[in-house]
């Protein structure tokens, strides 16, 4: 990965966690506009900054958001994801109410369910064989270990 995105750092742990994020409105309806996507673009971005994270990348269609986001390693991914969702679900219904009108669904605006995928680093193949080429330190009880777990 570039260093267009360097590493991050927190108090005990150095990191760079990608992820690519889909969201789908309930029943997938066509309700965003260009107007909601660049409120949205600014109010997810924000909230991102808020929990210690960075939104990268956004864009959507009319029935699907794509978000590129930096999470930190100390927030659950899921918490991250309902904080943003539950942001944009409010920013939606408060600034665009007339808008969504007729294409309301109950008191849900977002599916329930999200698309998460991890991005970068290198394939998994490259980093199997970085492990296992790891000299291991070699110690007498090392070596004893190492035989009786060989024997299981």
């Amino acid at each position: 990965m570039s260093d267009e995105y360097p590493w991050r750092t927190g108090r005990s742990c150095a990191y760079r966690l990608h992820y690519h994020l889909v969201f789908v409105p309930k029943y997938r309806r066509d309700v965003f506009t260009e107007s909601m996507l660049v409120r949205l673009d600014a109010v997810l971005r924000e909230t991102c900054e808020q929990m210690q994270g960075e939104l990268i990348e956004f864009n959507g269609e009319a029935d699907h958001l794509h978000l590129l986001v930096i999470c930190p390693p100390q927030k659950a991914l899921s918490h991250f994801i309902g904080k943003l969702k539950g942001k944009g679900a409010y920013v939606i219904r408060k600034a665009f109410a007339q808008d969504i009108a007729d294409k309301r669904w109950g008191s849900q605006f977002w599916s329930p369910s999200y698309c998460v995928v991890s991005c970068g680093g290198a394939p998994l193949d490259i980093v199997t064989h970085y492990i296992t080429d790891q000299q291991r330190p070699t110690s007498e009880k090392g070596e004893q270990q190492l035989r009786r777990l060989r024997r299981r």
